[in-house]
């Protein structure tokens, strides 16, 4: 009996150590061995609701680090409103603030579309990537016109930076196989070029010189 007892009051000494190690340190740390004071504190949440004051804070933070088209500040202070909610008495004024900042020079489309054409072009991309880019950002066919001139005149210099950089058709070590002609040919058509000059680069022999079609 006496057994018993002491088991029993070891037992009821441990249930209260135990609680007591619950009450002073916290469940996360006490495998560490520390107090729940060295715990570490919540990340204060940094997400608010837009109005129409904050919203206009957002589009002068974006223009001021981005180049941009109207379509592309419109889906980036839409994308705004979605994840931190508005709260305002009135609607969002986005293509208000968006006609006020082409007003102040902020956006030009027409220029947004002749630098991104000349970088892209730089890069070794065709027409058809810069075609695609200018319509992802929304760029009508009238803003886009000096900026299409601009990628169909350096179609060429493109072509060869492609290539140049793939190592391929006159800029390869050796002559390739036919598969891998293949592989390098849809590369070339995904880049945006056309075909009959990415064909002229891709079956050229290692060290041919491609001339410019007139």
């Amino acid at each position: 009996m006496q057994i018993v007892f002491l088991t029993h009051q070891l037992a009821v000494s441990d249930n209260v150590i135990d609680n007591l190690w619950r009450l002073n340190f916290d469940p996360t740390v006490a495998q560490k061995g520390q107090p729940s004071h060295f715990k570490a504190k919540p990340l204060k949440n940094s997400v608010k609701t837009l109005d129409q004051e904050s919203l206009h804070r957002l589009a002068i933070r974006y223009v001021e680090r981005y180049a941009t088209s109207r379509k592309k500040l419109a889906d980036y202070l839409n994308r705004k409103i979605r994840e931190r909610e508005w709260q305002d008495a009135d609607p969002p004024a986005i293509e208000q603030l968006i006609e006020r900042f082409v007003a102040q020079g902020y956006i030009d489309d027409a220029l947004y579309a002749q630098n991104k054409a000349s970088a892209l072009t730089r890069r070794g991309y065709g027409t058809r990537r810069v075609s695609h880019a200018l319509y992802q950002a929304g760029i009508s066919e009238a803003d886009g016109r000096e900026a299409f001139q601009i990628s169909e005149a350096n179609k060429w210099v493109a072509a060869d930076k492609f290539a140049r950089k793939r190592k391929i058709g006159p800029y390869a070590e050796s002559q390739q196989d036919t598969d891998k002609c293949r592989k390098q040919l849809q590369a070339f058509l995904r880049a945006g070029h056309d075909f009959d000059l990415a064909n002229r680069f891709v079956f050229a022999k290692p060290g041919e010189e491609i001339t410019v079609e007139e």
